[in-house]
């Protein structure tokens, strides 16, 4: 028995590739690479056919490697069957967000911040930032940047409602962030991607009892950065917005929300008269820090002097 075991691991040792299958894992619907991608990946790897070469000569661990450099690759799996044939398993990376510079250039960034060149195979459709600093070499901020980005992106892609009505975001000299809506002349001041779910929920408060029934070109700047408040203005004294910008129907967007609101309650709360110059919105999660009114002590009469 040993003997046969033996004789078996020296004939797989000297077997020749028969050949080489390639998949991909996971969803497919958006294929930035293409199977002709992967093999020329692949043999550029091996420094030439991989076909008919002795199975202990190929590399597995360094070809893995080499075909995880290209931009598009994510992860990669090689690993031979019993009969000899390389499995070739690759998943590609996903892209979040399409960042374009000042510059004009644009790539895209994956779930955690890796650059991602464009692709002739696809053009996924995923929230556009814009405004992004040239730099050849990266510091702390600008990674943090990127991963400001990620995370906003994230946000508007997993909520129905922020999907449709985000147009782009533009970022600012100090890495804020910035919303163009697809619904409306204004924009919306978010500051940096810290408590998104707190500020995009102000914003649709705000939506709701103000701008329903103002009008959604009532006011031209929006700021939800500061913790438990939204401001607004009229004006914001350099209009980025053409007044002939897409616009989808008010009620379409609020019955979105209604629907968005299913996943998550937002209680109602009254909007204070609004200024001829801005208003000024509640953080509804500031509702249970209102504190109590309290009935004054009764006062002691002065005594009367003898």
């Amino acid at each position: 028995m040993l003997g046969l075991l033996l004789a078996a691991i020296s004939s797989k040792k000297k077997g020749a590739c028969q050949g080489y299958t390639i998949s991909f894992k996971g969803d497919q619907n958006n294929a930035f690479i293409t199977t002709q991608d992967v093999e020329s990946s692949l043999l550029l790897a091996a420094n030439g056919n991989i076909k008919g070469e002795s199975v202990s000569s190929i590399n597995l661990h360094l070809l893995e490697k080499k075909l995880e450099e290209n931009s598009w690759i994510d992860d990669a799996e090689l690993y031979f069957d019993n009969g000899d044939m390389l499995h070739v398993r690759v998943s590609e990376k996903k892209p979040v967000a399409r960042v374009f510079t000042v510059s004009g250039n644009s790539f895209y960034l994956d779930a955690i911040g890796r650059k991602i060149p464009l692709s002739k195979q696809a053009a996924p459709r995923v929230p556009v930032f814009t405004g992004y600093a040239d730099k050849k070499k990266m510091n702390s901020l600008d990674s943090g940047l990127l991963q400001g980005i990620c995370k906003m992106s994230n946000y508007i892609m997993n909520d129905p409602l922020w999907r449709a009505e985000v147009s782009q975001v533009d970022i600012g000299p100090d890495g804020s962030f910035e919303m163009v809506p697809v619904v409306g002349n204004h924009f919306v001041k978010f500051g940096d991607a810290e408590n998104l779910d707190k500020k995009f929920n102000r914003l649709l408060v705000f939506y709701q009892q103000v701008l329903s029934k103002t009008g959604f070109d009532k006011y031209k700047l929006i700021d939800v950065q500061y913790k438990g408040q939204v401001v607004a203005t009229r004006s914001t004294g350099n209009a980025k917005v053409d007044s002939i910008q897409l616009r989808r129907n008010v009620e379409k967007l609020l019955k979105l929300a209604e629907e968005a609101e299913k996943d998550t309650v937002i209680k109602a709360l009254p909007i204070e008269k609004l200024q001829s110059d801005s208003a000024v919105a509640p953080d509804p999660s500031l509702q249970d820090l209102v504190p109590e009114k309290r009935t004054p002590k009764a006062v002691m009469p002065k005594k009367k002097n003898n």
